[in-house]
């Protein structure tokens, strides 16, 4: 009996230190039978559906679900079937809507690099077009420039056409006063010789006449 004891004793720590540090957990991964009517046997299997399949209730009975999944109607143990989907199975639809979201931050992420390049593209497009709006601009005044000098040169041009028709009119008098200098001086020489003429054979008639009344 005291044998009986000591072999217990050691065995009854070695299993509480068993229970102590191991640990199994329930799988959530496994296919539950659909049978034919609400017996288990081995002839009345339909199919096996994977944990998280959705099943339309059709009635309960005696611990059984009559269920219909597709085109497929039987009978499942009803402490196999939960109202909400199983761990497992949202875990899959987290993963899913994860994963869904994880390819649209991607893709949200692409996209702001291909804005971010569009963006770059049309401020570079936009220097360009200050760059030639500029030279546009400065051709635009050079031009301008150009037409305000022209103008000026075109009324300086003017100005001095009339300047030089004024000049010539005022040559043309003079010339013409010169003609009619030199004419009246050419009479005036004329008139003045004329008179020198007379006045000598009037002097040279009374001289003659004086010299003759000497004589006699």
């Amino acid at each position: 009996m005291k044998l009986i004891k000591y072999f217990l004793l050691p065995l009854a720590l070695i299993s509480t230190i068993v229970s102590a540090q191991s640990y199994v957990y329930v799988t959530d991964m496994v296919d539950i039978p659909i049978r034919l009517d609400n017996k288990i046997t081995s002839d009345n299997l339909l199919r096996m559906l994977p944990s998280g399949t959705k099943l339309e209730i059709l009635s309960t009975e005696n611990g059984w679900t009559k269920v219909k999944f597709e085109e497929t109607i039987g009978w499942m143990i009803s402490r196999y079937l939960t109202n909400n989907p199983p761990a497992q199975a949202q875990l899959e639809k987290l993963k899913r809507t994860y994963n869904a979201n994880k390819r649209k931050i991607l893709n949200t992420k692409q996209r702001s690099v291909d804005l971010e390049e569009q963006v770059k593209s049309l401020k570079n497009k936009n220097t360009l077009l200050s760059v030639q709006t500029g030279k546009s601009q400065a051709e635009k005044e050079h031009i301008e420039q150009v037409y305000k000098d022209a103008l000026k040169l075109e009324y300086t041009n003017q100005k001095l056409k009339t300047e030089v028709l004024q000049l010539k009119t005022e040559v043309q008098l003079l010339k013409n006063n010169n003609t009619i200098g030199q004419e009246s001086s050419s009479r005036n020489w004329f008139i003045v010789g004329a008179l020198i003429l007379f006045f000598g054979m009037v002097i040279g008639l009374i001289f003659s006449k004086f010299t003759n009344q000497r004589r006699y």
